[in-house]
């Protein structure tokens, strides 16, 4: 019997009326048997995050020394969920003892974490699942870092004979025994953590659209489903911007082989899409397969003669932005020449000026020169690799668009094409790209 690992997002959880429908898809697969939620998104256009609640809760613990006023809110969107599907526990003990909490630790990680547990606590209680706090199995280590060996352990234990269960997404626990978040979205992550560690079959990643689509349906009207994609053309789109699934979740289930799966929870009839490991992954056919842009970056130029020949000047550059505290995202060069590119909110204030500073001290380069408001465009696709023109192809169609490309990177595996233009050219460039690989819908 396969064993499937589903993780529901925020819409999915937004009120009993969705919970209802979580419940029976979850009912309608006998597989389905361990599942991790997130907390509560928007249920109308203009509404909150219950995260952004407690965001606002933590503020005012900071302020005023409680987080009273701004908790009666999740007080009273958790009343009124479980007023929606009938259950009849103690929800008023669960958030009062969370309140009390909240005030007592005096930790936005833990602030912010209690959106999941709650909803986690809830749907426990409508599947009649057991419960299993994530503060319990997922642990970080003294580097901050998600330690894979402790949790999955951890996860395999509390898992053993469990015919069903219920997990919190988005946080775990630190070395020093206080409640730790990933980054915000990271409930995606917590689901490929518990497939692994179970030995699932399947990661079923439930959200609200009907799986990826080759580009932004903001830029371009109706753009085309993907049905498959591989875990590194996902890792590629959702660090550029495709945020259907965060960019760091396929590396708990790579590593086992474990295919994702994007589902819609308001449409679960819909194929999806599958994200699969290059063992299993069948080509479409189709040379690029999608399209992503990032805006605001800054791109550091540095030109001077006879860098080529000059021993470790890159790593001279380099040392500064990791002195700086400053990750960089892409490094193209030439012979003399070479660019790095940073986001700009690493930037802020006077860091840039600082920066540049000690790179010309260290490095005494001939010229410097900086460009801000840059987006980011990827192009990606295992197709590329293996078709001739692809780049003759994308060029051609920005220069008939009237782009400026600012910057050209093109990976070693070619499996995606980078250019970088101005902000405001994003999305016209995406458009152009799309239209010249896909066609006009």
């Amino acid at each position: 019997m396969a064993l499937k690992v589903c993780k529901f997002g925020g819409t999915s959880m937004a009120d009993g009326h969705v919970m209802n429908n979580v419940k029976k898809i979850i009912d309608s697969d006998p597989d389905r048997r361990f599942v991790v939620v997130s907390a509560p998104g928007k249920r109308f256009s203009g509404d909150i995050k219950v995260t952004d609640m407690l965001y606002k809760c933590f503020k005012d613990l900071q302020s005023e020394g409680t987080c009273k006023t701004a908790f009666s809110e999740v007080r009273k969107r958790f009343e009124s969920i479980v007023k929606e599907l009938g259950l009849d526990f103690d929800m008023a003990k669960v958030l009062d003892e969370t309140e009390a909490r909240i005030d007592i630790e005096k930790s936005e990680d833990f602030t912010a974490s209690r959106g999941e547990y709650l909803s986690a606590v809830v749907m426990a209680q409508l599947l009649d699942a057991k419960f299993i706090d994530s503060e319990d199995v997922v642990f970080f280590d003294e580097r901050g870092r998600f330690d894979d060996t402790k949790s999955y352990k951890a996860i395999a234990a509390a898992t053993e004979g469990c015919k069903k269960a219920v997990f919190p997404g988005f946080y775990g626990k630190g070395v020093d025994g206080k409640v730790k978040t990933f980054s915000r979205g990271g409930s995606d992550i917590s689901g490929a953590i518990v497939a692994r560690a179970v030995g699932a079959s399947v990661y079923e990643n439930w959200t609200d659209v009907s799986g990826f689509l080759a580009c932004d349906p903001r830029i371009v009207e109706s753009p085309k489903n993907i049905k498959s994609l591989s875990y590194k053309e996902l890792r590629e789109l959702s660090y550029m911007g495709a945020n259907v699934l965060h960019s760091e979740s396929i590396f708990p289930v790579r590593k086992a082989n474990i295919p994702i799966v994007i589902k819609n929870t308001f449409r679960p009839e819909d194929e999806g899409t599958s994200i699969l490991p290059i063992a299993q992954y069948k080509p479409s056919g189709n040379i690029v397969t999608g399209i992503a842009g990032k805006k605001n970056f800054t791109v550091i130029f540095i030109e001077k003669s006879h860098m080529n020949y000059e021993i470790g000047f890159v790593r001279k550059v380099l040392s500064v932005f990791e002195r700086f505290g400053v990750s960089v995202e892409h490094i193209p060069s030439g012979i003399d020449t070479m660019s790095v590119v940073v986001e700009s909110s690493q930037l802020t204030g006077f860091k840039l000026e600082q920066l540049l500073e000690c790179i010309k001290s260290e490095t005494e380069p001939d010229f410097m020169r900086v460009s801000e408001n840059i987006a980011l465009i990827a192009t990606v696709g295992h197709g590329m690799s293996s078709s001739i023109g692809t780049s003759a192809r994308l060029f051609k169609a920005l220069a008939e668009a009237g782009i400026n490309v600012k910057m050209i990177d093109q990976g070693s595996s070619e499996l995606n094409i980078i250019v970088a233009v101005k902000n405001e050219d994003m999305e016209k460039c995406i458009s152009s790209i799309y239209r010249e690989f896909f066609g006009n819908n």
